[in-house]
C-alpha cells in the first residue's frame, strides 16, 4: 500500500503540485513517455495539475520512432491518472484526450532497444509510462506512399496498447492517397506489431451517407516474411471518379465486385491476384469511335451505348494480366464476348463481336464478314494484337475487302459522307 499512496501522493497532495508542475518531472515524463512510445525523445509543453488526478499540456512532440509510430505530435493534452499502476512500477493513464494530433506510422524492421543503466533505487519506482488509450476527436494519420504524403485527415482517433505495440481506430474524416481519388472514412481498424501489419477492417467511400461501399481486410509480414495478402470489395461504387480525366464525362456506371491480392513482399514485381468486376447502369458516349459508327452507319442512336451487361473477370501475376468472360451489351444493338492478355506491353486476345442486322445496312454483303447468327446478332470474330500503346485488330481489313469487292457501295458512302460534311459546312441541314 506504499506504493499507492506514494502515487496518490503525487497527484493529491497540494505539497506535490509544485513537483508535478515543475521541470524535473516533465523531464521525467518525457524520457519515460518516449520509452513507452519507442522514440528516442521526447518533449511536453509545461504541465499543469487540473485535478486530484488530472494534469494537462498544451502540446507533445516526438519524431523518429523507431517503431510503428513514426512521429507524434498532439495538442490539447488531458491526461488521467491512475494510482493503481505503482503496484506494477508503472506511471499508468487510464485515459489521454487530445484535441488535435498529427500521427505518422511506418513499416518498421525490429530492432533491439538498449537498456539505459539506472540508479539502484529504481527497483523501487516506476519504470515505465503506461497509455491505457489515446482519444483524439481530430488528428491526422499518415504514411509515405509512392513518395508522397498519404493517410486519414481529420479523424477521430482512438490509440490502445496491444502489448508493446498499438492498435489504431479511426472513423470520420478523408482517406488521400495517390492513385486513388478522395474518400470518405467510415471505420478502420489497424495493428502494426514488429511482425505484422493487421488490417482488421477498412470502410471507405466517395458519399458516406450512400450506399457505396469499398471494404478491405489482410495482412502484410513486417520481419522476415514479407508477404501480402489483401482482399476487397467493393458494391455501387461510381467509375466516375477513378477515370482518367479525359474519360470522366464519358464512361458512367456504378462498379461491383472483388479484388485478392497476395505477393511475397508489397513491390509490384511479385505480386498476383484476381477479382471480378460488374458495371451496373454503364453508359458510354462521346466517344470519337462511337460518333464514326454512327456516321457510316446512320444509326444516331451509336453516339451513346447504354449497357444492360457489362463484366469481367481479370488474374494476374506479374507481369501479366488475363481478362476473362468478357460480356459487354446494349440489347438490341450489340453484344461483345470474349478474353484479352498483356505482357509485356504486348497486347493478344479474341473477341467476338455481334451486331443487329439494322445496325450492319451500311455495309455491302455484311454477312461475308459477320458470318454467324445467334440471339438476333451477326456475328464476327475480331483477333487482337499489337502493343497497348498502338493495338492492331483484323476487322477493319476485312470490312476493307468488302468495299474493295463493291466499288459502287464504297463511292455511295463516300459521297454520303461527303454531303454530310456539306451540310455541316453550310448549314444545309437546318
Amino acid at each position: 500500500m506504499i506504493a499507492f499512496f506514494t502515487g496518490v501522493a503525487v497527484f493529491v497532495s497540494r505539497l506535490a503540485t509544485h513537483y508535478v508542475e515543475s521541470d524535473a518531472f516533465r523531464e521525467a515524463m518525457e524520457e519515460e513517455t518516449a520509452k513507452g512510445l519507442h522514440f528516442p525523445r521526447a518533449h511536453y509543453a509545461p504541465i499543469r495539475r487540473t485535478g486530484a488526478l488530472t494534469a494537462q499540456s498544451e502540446s507533445f512532440e516526438a519524431d523518429n520512432g523507431r517503431k510503428a509510430m513514426k512521429s507524434l505530435e498532439t495538442h490539447g493534452i488531458t491526461a488521467q491518472f491512475d494510482p493503481w499502476g505503482v503496484f506494477l512500477r508503472q506511471w499508468r493513464f487510464s485515459g489521454v484526450r487530445v484535441q488535435s494530433g498529427d500521427v505518422e506510422i511506418q513499416i518498421y524492421k525490429a530492432n533491439p532497444e538498449a537498456a539505459p543503466a539506472r540508479p539502484w533505487f529504481a527497483i523501487f519506482l516506476p519504470n515505465r509510462v503506461y497509455l491505457q488509450r489515446i482519444q483524439s476527436e481530430h488528428a491526422n494519420v499518415t504514411w509515405r506512399f509512392r513518395g508522397k504524403r498519404a493517410g486519414f485527415f481529420g479523424t477521430q482517433l482512438l490509440i490502445t496498447p496491444n502489448g508493446r505495440d498499438f492498435e489504431y481506430v479511426a472513423s470520420g474524416g478523408k482517406l488521400k492517397m495517390a492513385l486513388v481519388p478522395e474518400l470518405d472514412l467510415r471505420h478502420t481498424h489497424i495493428l502494426i506489431t514488429k511482425t505484422l501489419l493487421t488490417l482488421y477492417d477498412l470502410d471507405v467511400a466517395s458519399n458516406s451517407h450512400s450506399d457505396e461501399s469499398i471494404r478491405a481486410q489482410g495482412y502484410a509480414g513486417l520481419g522476415n516474411d514479407r508477404s501480402v495478402d489483401v482482399k476487397a470489395n467493393f458494391n455501387a461504387v461510381p467509375i466516375r471518379q477513378w477515370l482518367p480525366a479525359e474519360w470522366k464525362g464519358r464512361f458512367n456506371g456504378s462498379a461491383f465486385g472483388d479484388l485478392h491480392w497476395t505477393g511475397q513482399n508489397p513491390k509490384l514485381e511479385s505480386s498476383s491476384g484476381q477479382g471480378l468486376l460488374r458495371i451496373r447502369n454503364g453508359r458510354i458516349e462521346d466517344v470519337p469511335l462511337l460518333q464514326r459508327l454512327a456516321e457510316l452507319s446512320r444509326k444516331k442512336s451509336f453516339e451513346r451505348l447504354d449497357l444492360n451487361d457489362c463484366s469481367l473477370r481479370f488474374a494476374w501475376r506479374y507481369p501479366e494480366i488475363n481478362i476473362s468472360d468478357i460480356i459487354i451489351e446494349e440489347q438490341g444493338k450489340f453484344r461483345i464476348d470474349g478474353e484479352i492478355s498483356m505482357k509485356g506491353g504486348f497486347l493478344r486476345g479474341t473477341l467476338n463481336l455481334g451486331l443487329t442486322r439494322e445496325y450492319l445496312d451500311w455495309l455491302p454483303n455484311p454477312e461475308e464478314v459477320f458470318d454467324r447468327r445467334s440471339n438476333g446478332y451477326l456475328w464476327t470474330t475480331v483477333h487482337l494484337s499489337g502493343t497497348i500503346d498502338k493495338p492492331q485488330q483484323d476487322l477493319s481489313q476485312r470490312i476493307l475487302e468488302l468495299f474493295k469487292e463493291s466499288p459502287g457501295a464504297y463511292l455511295q458512302l463516300m459521297f454520303r459522307q461527303f454531303g454530310d460534311w456539306l451540310k455541316k459546312a453550310f448549314g444545309g441541314d437546318q
